[in-house]
């Protein structure tokens, strides 16, 4: 948006006496419109005619700054503004795309700002009188940093993935605390419909986005790490900006009962299948709690001799494979169980399904597909896996860096906004 500056005008009159007793008026006009680059609000020079109601300062950038990070936003204050407008441009004049915030005191650029290059800020706010009070701060960006952290997402544009699928952003270093609110203020996730989320640290170089209940089947999603030239402590910079769209699909849900040792598979809600299972025996129990899937692995081969040795280790060739925890454990083909299946737990941990059943599971899930499994000997450890959905919504929540605030009765798109999974051993 421009700003626009109107010139405003006052009469001013000045008797003179005249040989012929005539008495004349002459009026004099004077522009009044001004503009503050410093920490004092926009002034008012005129006289006679009433001084803007608004009042705009510009409080970052201050106005002559010299190496201002690239990711920087204008931030500003607009009093008694009915309407408030932001320009940024460079030094050829050219308009930077941007946008204020849900707050209105402030506004941030559409992407990182040119190391170097210098910008003009002008902050135009108007009041219920129509008059405008407008603010101006010129200022230089930093130049190119020589440490930059690299920003990646696990997921790629255009990935159509499970109801359960956390969004993932990974960072290159660790994100000291102290910037960890920066960071996820530049964050922002856009879901169609708007579904409550929000962003959880699982570690200093990792952190996730869950929405309160399962995503909504069919879903589009849209996240932005919006870090380029971000501080992010010890002179450590966001090298890019980062933004993904993905798509949720339909939503099938697998619930495991080791009481039953069944497994029921719902999909939109209604049942479509009841699979036989084996799970972890009593020496090696399966983890009870919600995990979803992480990868899939049409044949592998699980192969535990170095860790166990050759009396309790094996090396097993196996089909449809879906891993569920960084451990090893993992809902799979296992024909050698099929007489067990239903009635007994033999397995190492692992979910054991027919061979028929493990090509169906196979066929029709998605990674980010939410599995919880109830009843057996050992509970989930939170971090094994994808567990953000083994943490209640107030943990989640306690992840945050930013503090958490219910949304309205109709919430809007939330607004808040990589490296290979460890290798292990497998656990059939």
């Amino acid at each position: 948006m421009r700003a626009t500056h109107h010139r405003l005008t006052r009469h001013a009159g000045r008797r003179r006496a005249l040989a012929a007793g005539l008495l004349a008026a002459t009026l004099a006009l004077t522009s009044a419109c001004t503009g503050s680059g410093d920490d004092k609000p926009s002034s008012w020079q005129g006289s006679g005619e009433s001084a803007p109601k608004a009042a705009a300062t510009i409080t970052e950038p201050k106005a002559d700054a010299t190496d201002v990070p690239a990711s920087t936003g204008i931030t500003f204050t607009a009093k008694d503004a009915k309407e408030t407008s932001v320009e940024l441009t460079d030094a050829s004049g050219k308009a930077v795309e941007g946008e204020l915030a849900a707050d209105g005191k402030s506004w941030l650029p559409a992407g990182a700002l040119e190391y170097g290059e210098k910008y003009t800020a002008t902050v135009t706010a108007t009041g219920d009188d129509g008059k405008p009070a407008t603010a101006t701060s010129a200022f230089t960006v930093m130049a190119k940093p020589d440490k930059q952290v690299r920003i990646t997402s696990f997921l790629g544009d255009n990935q159509v993935v499970g109801v359960g699928m956390p969004l993932i952003v990974r960072f290159g270093r660790a994100i000291e605390e102290d910037y960890r609110d920066d960071v996820q203020r530049r964050m922002t996730v856009t879901s169609t419909p708007a579904q409550e989320g929000i962003w959880h640290w699982s570690s200093p170089t990792e952190v996730r986005y869950r929405p309160k209940e399962f995503w909504q089947s069919g879903t589009t999603v849209s996240y932005r790490v919006q870090a380029g030239g971000l501080p992010m402590g010890d002179g450590w910079y966001g090298r890019s900006d980062l933004t993904v769209d993905v798509k949720i699909g339909p939503s099938l849900v697998m619930q495991v009962d080791n009481k039953t040792k069944r497994m029921t598979v719902t999909r939109d809600g209604k049942v479509v299948k009841t699979i036989l299972v084996s799970l972890g025996k009593k020496t090696t129990p399966s983890s009870s709690g919600t995990m979803v899937v992480i990868e899939k692995l049409r044949k592998t081969v699980f192969d535990t001799l170095e860790e166990l040795g050759p009396e309790e280790g094996y090396r097993t060739k196996i089909d449809y494979a879906q891993r569920l925890t960084w451990g090893g454990e993992f809902i799979h083909a296992a024909p050698w169980s099929e007489g067990k299946q239903g009635s007994v737990n033999v397995s190492h941990g692992c979910v054991n399904v027919s061979m028929a059943d493990g090509k169906w599971l196979f066929e029709n899930t998605r990674i980010g597909d939410p599995i919880t499994v109830k009843g057996t000997e050992r509970k989930l450890q939170n971090g094994n896996g994808w567990t953000d959905w083994n943490m209640s919504w107030d943990d989640y929540v306690k992840g945050s860096a930013l503090p958490y605030e219910e949304p309205a009765a109709t919430p809007s798109p939330e607004a808040t906004p990589g490296d290979e999974a460890p290798s292990v051993d497998p656990t059939p």
